[in-house]
């Protein structure tokens, strides 16, 4: 049986004394999953035929082999093995006879219903975005007004506690529910779907738990006051509920329909997913084209054209559901929600002419934000890593973390203001001086009356509207620089702070909201050469952060046109995005990329290491290799499945079937647990006939629910069964992908990723050897596990 594992010192040691198997199969799957109870003789007796069929394979290829890859999930979630997805189309009898054998109704249900899901997608994740937006503004809006009011009648230190309390109880329910529901809901939510689009299968990501967890504790956080954002965790969001769709329906609650389990399998889900992170960049921005682009620049690992229709047509819907959901909350019906509630930050009113003098200021304010994006990249990776610390010992801990992190910003956000000076309201401007709603431009904080507290309008508003003020043409300057530069201040290192604490928490809002500030400030600064707006140059502050930490460009470029809807911006946000991502490059990687790197996910790059064009694919396979004959005794299999951890194994036919031994395919440990369920054994070693096919459905071996597969201790194995055999070719993936063991680890790499793979069996050069040489998976291509191999590879000269 598998034990679970509960810390990462024991995952360490652990990982120290066990030997690498077999193929890296799967990352940190090398622990039994089950075990058999049968006569040990017998059983002995089959391993010892098994071993000698296998004894050319018995001598590892490398006498190294410890796996020394972090595949832990070490921030705000359980330690727990890590999967690679079948994205592969598998090619075995059983299931192109499925295919020949669907008449044209089925196969155009099949082709509607994807569709139908992207309908479905649409809809959920646009309903969903358009809750948090009305929860978070009445929540944080009741708030606002309630500390506004006491302050308006002197009483400042009650508003004090009544503001930083409501924060730190809202925190504190966040908090609890990733701590004791779905400790995987923590943080932005964005790396794990990347992961998964990539093809790794990390625990509960996707679960009903984690998508209710990451929609009430995002507006919990949000609603709190930190510095953190919807907009990550609406893409998590969106990509949950896309899975949950993309189950194929459920036995648990009669949605077992045939029509509904042919999405049973990880492609079909995959792109359903893709679609889901679309909708969810949608929904956050209301920025359709910017979902899509988002989808294909940073979420999604392959992409096809069929993809790229079906995710515009699923962020269309979003986009009619927001709009919808805009003009009835334009009526009052949504309490404090207006209508400027979904993020539309309007700066077409400013007049967009620029000169030598801009472009300059515009480049310099381009490289500066590169080499701060940089930094707060840096920082974060440190800070998540302290984190984890705190975060491994328990639930109360991750709660008082959160706690802890709610009153350092309430403490910010309420005694900062005190610093800037009272000033006098603008005489001309339609704007009302000083804002009596909770969330105006000009607050009155301690002022008298005729003055306002620039830093209050800041600071004592929704992040939105905060951006929306900074953001503002119709607001020139109403800001003092010191205001300005203590909200950057704050701003940019508590939104550090706040990444890495157990809550919904998105990075995209606290690094416009630093990029907005920014800007400001070197408006200010370059005030003598350049003519630009201050709002656009808030605008332009904020792409360059983005472009510094995030290091995408169109999806970010597309996504602050449709927010602020102003085209002639263009050549000004594309400058500045190239400049500061340019820059930043020089130093780190991306903000998720490092996050993907600190929670273990073995993510593969579209490009190789390097030093990886030095080494073939036969230097990293791994040794014994465990092989099955095309038709194979019972007792084997099961001795196999007991005793390792692996999901692939190579089917080699032999004499009499073949005049010599020959690669058959591939197959995966959940089919072979299918098959022995339905024990179709036969007493002599024969093909299976047609009877017995007949009794396996291609339906049976659909991708289970999670945790819901046929496991080895399901199985009701007789001691007389074990004599019998299976014929394992109608389950075999006739035609796996090969390489040869010569080929560069490099070039194998990059036909593994690209091709979407989860095995890739590499051949021998000579015919006179055995039919293959070993498989490589997805950890043979990780460079901690190439370099724990060859430590000095990289500092060695080639010639």
């Amino acid at each position: 049986m598998s034990v679970p594992v509960t810390s990462s010192d024991e995952v360490t040691e652990k990982m120290e004394k066990e030997e690498n198997i077999n193929h890296g199969d799967d990352v940190l799957d090398i622990e039994n999953e089950g075990s058999f109870d049968g006569n040990g003789e017998e059983i002995g007796r089959y391993w010892s035929q098994f071993s000698e069929r296998n004894m050319t394979y018995e001598e590892p290829l490398l006498v190294k082999r410890i796996n020394t890859t972090s595949q832990i999930a070490i921030v705000g979630s359980n330690l727990c093995p890590i999967e690679s997805l079948d994205y592969e189309i598998f090619d075995s009898e059983t299931f192109n006879q499925d295919w020949r054998s669907r008449k044209k109704v089925q196969i155009f249900q099949y082709v509607l219903l994807k569709w139908v899901f992207a309908l479905l997608i649409g809809l959920g994740t646009g309903l969903v975005g358009l809750f948090n937006n009305v929860a978070v503004e009445n929540i944080a809006g009741f708030k606002l007004l309630l500390t506004t009011n006491l302050m308006s009648k002197h009483r400042y230190f009650e508003a004090f506690l009544v503001y930083a309390g409501l924060n730190m109880s809202l925190a504190a329910a966040a908090a609890a529910l990733c701590a004791f529901i779905a400790p995987s809901a923590a943080g932005s939510g964005i790396p794990e779907v990347k992961a998964y689009l990539n093809g790794i299968d990390a625990h509960s990501i996707l679960a009903p738990s984690t998508l209710f967890v990451k929609i009430v504790g995002s507006i919990f956080g949000v609603s709190a006051g930190f510095v953190v954002g919807k907009e990550g965790p609406m893409v998590h969001t969106g990509a949950c509920i896309a899975s949950i769709l993309g189950q194929g329906g459920s036995r648990k609650y009669g949605l077992s329909w045939s029509w509904l389990r042919y999405f049973k399998n990880d492609r079909d889900r995959r792109d359903m997913i893709t679609c889901g992170a679309a909708a969810g960049v949608a929904a956050a921005f209301r920025s359709p084209v910017g979902g899509v682009l988002f989808a294909l620049e940073e979420a999604a690992s392959w992409w096809r054209s069929a993809l790229l229709w079906r995710s515009f047509f699923t962020t269309a819907v979003v986009a009619i559901v927001l709009r919808g959901g805009i003009q009835f909350c334009s009526t009052g019906k949504c309490g404090l929600f207006g209508e400027g509630g979904l993020i539309l930050y309007d700066v077409s009113s400013a007049k967009v002419t620029y000169n030598g003098g801009d472009i300059l200021a515009v480049i310099v304010l381009a490289t500066i934000a590169g080499i701060l994006g940089s930094i707060y990249n840096f920082l974060v990776d440190k800070v998540v890593r302290s984190y984890s610390i705190i975060n491994e010992k328990g639930p109360f801990f991750k709660i008082g973390l959160a706690i802890t992190v709610s009153l350092l910003t309430s403490c910010c956000y309420y005694f900062l203001p005190w610093i800037a000076n009272c000033l006098p309201c603008p005489t001309e401007g339609a704007l009302t001086c000083p804002s009596i709603d909770e969330s105006g431009e000009y607050k009155i904080f301690q002022c008298p009356p005729g003055y306002y507290n620039d830093l209050a309008s800041l600071f004592l508003n929704t992040n939105d509207d905060a951006i929306r003020n900074l953001f503002s043409p119709k607001i020139n300057k109403e800001f003092h620089i010191s205001s300005l530069f203590i909200f950057f201040a704050a701003v940019y290192f508590l939104g550090i702070i706040t990444y890495g604490i157990a809550v919904p928490s998105g990075l995209f809002i606290p690094v416009i909201l630093a990029g907005a500030a920014y800007g400001r400030v070197i408006s200010r600064l370059f005030e003598p050469i350049t003519k630009l707006d201050r709002g656009l140059f808030s605008l332009l502050g904020a792409a360059s952060f983005l472009g510094g930490t995030m290091r995408m460009t169109v999806s970010i470029c597309v996504i602050l046109l449709e927010l602020t809807n102003d085209l002639l911006l263009l050549p000004l946000v594309m400058l500045a995005l190239l400049i500061s991502k340019s820059v930043a490059d020089i130093f780190n990687k991306g903000v998720y990329d490092q996050i993907l790197k600190i929670k273990g996910l073995p993510y593969l790059e579209a490009h190789a290491e390097p030093y990886m064009r030095n080494i073939a694919t036969r230097d990293v396979v791994s040794g014994p290799l465990m092989s099955f004959s095309g038709i194979e005794t019972v007792g084997n299999i099961l001795h196999v499945l007991n005793t390792t951890g692996h999901n692939g194994f190579p089917v080699i036919d032999e004499p009499p079937f073949t005049d010599s031994r020959e690669l058959c395919g591939l197959v995966l440990r959940s089919y072979l647990l299918v098959l022995l369920k339905a024990k179709n054994f036969t007493r002599e070693r024969v093909f299976a006939n047609a009877s017995i096919l007949e009794n396996i459905s291609v339906l049976d071996f659909g991708k289970a629910g999670s945790g819901k597969g046929v496991k080895l201790e399901d199985l009701d194995i007789k001691e007389e069964d074990l004599d019998m055999y299976v014929d394992l070719h109608p389950i075999t993936n006739t035609s796996p992908y090969t390489v040869v063991e010569t080929m560069s680890l490099a070039k194998a790499a990059i036909i593994f990723r690209q091709q979407g793979l989860r095995h890739m069996c590499v051949v021998p050069k000579s015919q006179e050897r055995p039919p293959i040489v070993g498989i490589l998976t997805r950890h043979d291509f990780m460079p901690e596990h190439v370099l724990g191999l060859y430590p000095d590879i990289k500092h060695r000269k080639w010639h």
